[in-house]
């Protein structure tokens, strides 16, 4: 591995702490190194505040700011070249002389896409593109995706018996995932900005759909709930955290409780997708139920499925589980009495 390399890899891992709190914006790690010692680094943090590149340069101590200019800076996103919530990145780094500059990829933002890099050069600053391309892509899978395919990036999951039930047949309740899986399911929570389900499961679970089991932000609720058949008493009605209801009949705006109507000539599915990228919501986790999770797989709206499987549990007559199509295995892994199974989609 480069040192180039090596320092982008530390501007991917320090771009990682800003997930689940900095969202519609991507995640971004900078790095600022002279004489292959680290003069400075830092992250995007939270929306609307100062963006990895000047957290990077803010830290450096004293002792190094003579050498800013003297200095390689490593960022794993291109800089903007716009003044969005804050200033633009590129014109910090022109305004510090720093002579090179080190790109994990670039941003496909309107906004930017190439326009940073122009005005860095532009100022006479050696920029290198494309160290760990893959990776920093990766990384920002949500954000590309949402600017790409003008949709929320979505995750499925689920969890099912080893005979593949979600449920009982009369949707009594059964702890189908361990504990420990339950904790990493809130983890998973935390990290994505919203979280959808249908009717059936908020119904019959009484779901509260937040990320009370993991320290994090609680992602806004969509419900799609056609005949507003959830009683007021249920956890999703209870206005703690925003919740949206895309239904048949109701348009409404309230603090923390939106209806959404929908139209009847038009795909329900492709409404609330339209909608959720309306509202700049970069990424929703699907948990259910099967009806609302094969509707997506059906119509290919689909990125990630993360798969919970009890290994010891035997549910009999029950409620089938989704079925994946022109799936690709990622990546399974234990959990306790669980196995968690990772896929994405051919495409």
């Amino acid at each position: 591995m480069s040192s180039d390399d090596t320092y982008m890899q530390r501007c991917l891992q320090l771009a990682l702490l800003g997930a689940g709190s900095v969202a519609p914006n991507p995640m971004v790690g900078a790095v600022l190194v002279y004489d292959n010692v680290i003069i400075g680094e830092g992250y995007h943090q939270q929306y609307g505040k100062a963006h990895a590149e000047v957290n990077c340069i803010n830290s450096v101590s004293e002792q190094y700011k003579t050498v800013i200019e003297k200095s390689t800076l490593y960022v794993s996103l291109e800089p903007c070249a716009h003044f969005g919530k804050t200033p633009p990145c590129a014109d910090l780094i022109i305004a510090n002389k720093i002579p090179r500059v080190v790109i994990g990829c670039m941003d496909n933002y309107l906004e930017v896409n190439g326009r940073g890099i122009e005005k860095l050069r532009s100022a006479g600053i050696e920029v290198i593109t494309g160290v760990l391309e893959r990776e920093a892509v990766e990384l920002n899978r949500r954000f590309f995706t949402f600017h790409q395919l003008l949709r929320p990036y979505i995750i499925l999951k689920w969890a099912e018996s080893k005979d593949g039930k979600i449920a009982k047949k009369d949707y009594s309740k059964v702890a189908i995932s361990s504990e420990y899986c339950n904790r990493l399911v809130h983890k998973w929570r935390s990290e994505e900005a919203a979280i959808m389900v249908g009717t059936n499961t908020a119904l019959y679970d009484n779901p509260s759909l937040t990320t009370r089991l993991w320290e994090g932000n609680d992602p806004v609720r969509i419900l799609l709930d056609r005949n507003l058949k959830i009683p007021a008493s249920h956890h999703l009605l209870d206005g703690k955290t925003k919740t949206i209801i895309f239904n048949n009949s109701k348009s409404e705006e309230g603090q923390h409780i939106v209806y959404s109507k929908l139209v009847a000539s038009e795909s329900i599915i492709q409404q609330v997708l339209k909608k959720l990228y309306q509202l700049k919501i970069l990424s929703v986790l699907v948990e259910g139920g099967a009806k609302l999770l094969q509707s997506l797989i059906d119509a290919g709206y689909w990125d990630e499925a993360r798969v919970i499987v009890n290994e010891q549990l035997i549910i009999g007559e029950g409620v089938d589980g989704p079925s994946l199509k022109h799936q690709q295995l990622l990546k399974s892994e234990n959990c306790y009495s669980d196995s968690i199974y990772y896929y994405k989609p051919y495409r």
